[in-house]
């Protein structure tokens, strides 16, 4: 393959299939926009697949075109109960909404791979008919045997017009022997037939100019013994009757390319090439490789959208909603992964990278997924939700463990003003912060190893009694308290703060120690002094 990048993202020239550019230009910018997300129902939806839906939704939606979900389930070997209904729910969760889909229907229903045979058996008589395509006849046996050849000769096998009229195929047979082995019932498959001499290129949107020399290409298998198309075929195909103008994608499909843009020459149907762009692989976080569900497992985070259960294994993968991601911020985060703005903003609703995608801004180079810039995002998501939210979602945190001790709606709502800028996770508050709902029974030695001296007691001991006495309980006029007193004891506020968080809260560090003292109120906290520095050795 012959990869040039040339910096242009809007030719349309592609030599040597006889498609005219200005009909290219006209399928491709004329039309509505529609794209496609096509994943097969093998398993779990990775989430590197989920931003190639992502961006495919985008592309269309700031354009004012359609996005489509259709279900690629021709291989039934590697069918998987479930994996179409998760695929389903996980773009449902992000927000990923297709305007044609196997639920939402559409013009071009089925959207369902398996119930579009009879559209699939028209294109490949046509290709039959006009000599693009021809019947093979080997076995797996056969194959088997001239790989081991070519392992010998220190070459790699490849089925193409180098060795086709060598093996058993209506290419290399008469049309007598053809009809009756066709008769006799014999396995089949039915190959694309790539005549070597020809230059395949066409611009990626992504990637530039990318030119193939149709050397390099094998004849691949349109369909298959059991009368079902392959990939090659049937989302081409589909592509064709679903009118779908740009097919975004992952760069695992780049090398296959040229075989579709010949395929759509053999049906005469040049013009109606799509715009094709090849998205970068999503990187290990440690920068090379793709990532993997061994990763996740490895390094402890997702790599799925939701939580799959695998129907034969029984095996548990996590998800990022069960892990305790919000939407938003899984989409926001998916979204910088391989794409850039332009500007230093990096927190964005669904609506707003609607109006501001551009596929001329995906980077050429893998995205590496960073775990902790992941909780980073949701984070930034939580520090936006209303505090009634994570009111609730605390109170409910509370009480499961048992802390509730009557507290008010009002306490609960002020308690998770004080967490949200202290947690990546609405499930994180309650332990984050149990020191607001339960006294703490030990405190932080460390910190009382190093800073306790035995002279600051006596402050302590007139501070519980000015803070018994003080009638507005406030966080300023507390900070006030606090200073006057430390003052009086010809003390820095610098000395005594963190050991009067450890005593109060048990801990030497959490929300803010004026407004946390001023939620727990004058009789907790003067309570607390008292059998914290009991606690305390001299």
């Amino acid at each position: 393959m012959k990869l040039k990048e040339t910096g242009s993202q809007n030719s349309s020239s592609r030599p040597g299939l006889n498609s005219d550019r200005s009909n290219s230009i006209f399928f491709a910018v004329m039309k509505k926009v529609r794209t496609r997300f096509a994943p097969s129902p093998t398993g779990p939806l990775h989430i590197g697949g989920v931003r190639t839906a992502l961006y495919a939704y985008l592309f269309a939606k700031h354009a004012g075109g359609d996005f489509i979900l259709r279900i690629e389930d021709t291989d039934r070997n590697r069918f998987v109960p479930g994996a179409e209904e998760y695929i389903i729910e996980s773009l449902n969760w992000c927000g990923i909404i297709p305007d044609e889909s196997v639920t939402a229907g559409g013009p071009f229903k089925p959207y369902r791979q398996s119930e579009r045979k009879e559209i699939y058996d028209k294109y490949i008589k046509q290709l039959l008919n006009k000599g693009h395509a021809y019947y093979a006849f080997d076995s797996p046996t056969d194959l088997e045997i001239q790989r081991r050849a070519a392992e010998k000769e220190g070459r790699v096998f490849s089925y193409d017009a180098s060795v086709r009229m060598k093996l058993k195929n209506s290419l290399s047979m008469t049309d007598e022997e053809t009809s009756r082995i066709l008769a006799s019932g014999e396995d089949y498959v039915i190959r694309i037939k790539v005549m070597p001499g020809e230059t395949i290129s066409f611009d990626d949107m992504v990637r530039g100019e990318v030119s193939f020399p149709s050397e390099s290409l094998d004849d691949k298998v349109l369909m298959k013994s059991d009368g079902m198309p392959t990939y090659h075929l049937a989302h081409l195909v589909d592509d064709i009757e679903m009118q779908v103008t740009h097919v975004i994608r992952g760069e695992e499909w780049l090398p296959s390319t040229p075989t579709h843009i010949l395929i759509y020459q053999a049906l005469d149907l040049a013009d109606r090439i799509p715009r094709f762009a090849h998205l970068p692989l999503l990187l290990k976080p440690e920068g090379s490789g793709k990532l993997s569900k061994r990763d996740g497992d490895r390094l402890g985070f997702p790599v799925f959208p939701l939580q799959w259960k695998d129907p034969v294994t029984g095996e548990i993968s996590m998800g990022f909603r069960e892990k305790g991601y919000y939407p938003e911020a899984f989409i926001n985060m998916l979204a910088l992964l391989g794409w850039n703005p332009g500007t230093e903003q990096e927190i964005f609703t669904l609506n707003e990278l609607e109006q501001l995608f551009s596929i001329q801004q995906v980077n050429k180079a893998g995205a590496r997924f960073d775990p902790e810039k992941a909780k980073w995002f949701n984070a930034q998501w939580l520090h936006r939700k209303p505090v009634n939210q994570l009111a609730a979602a605390l109170k409910k945190q509370v009480l499961e463990l048992g802390w509730h001790n009557n507290r008010t709606d009002s306490y609960f709502y002020k308690a998770a003003a004080l967490l949200q800028p202290r947690v990546h996770f609405e499930y994180e508050m309650a332990q984050a912060g149990k020191y607001l709902f339960v006294t703490p029974d030990l405190l932080d030695e460390k910190v009382l190893a190093k800073k306790w001296k035995e002279p600051y007691r006596s402050f302590f001991t007139i501070l519980k009694d000015n803070l018994a006495n003080q009638q507005d309980f406030r966080a300023e006029t507390i900070e006030l308290t606090v200073k006057k007193t430390a003052e009086h004891q010809q003390l820095k506020p610098g000395e005594i703060m963190q050991l009067m968080r450890v005593l109060v809260s048990g801990q030497s560090s959490g929300v803010d120690l004026f407004p946390m003292m001023e939620l727990l109120g004058s009789h907790e906290v003067v309570q607390r002094i008292e059998s914290g520095l009991l606690k305390v050795k001299g």
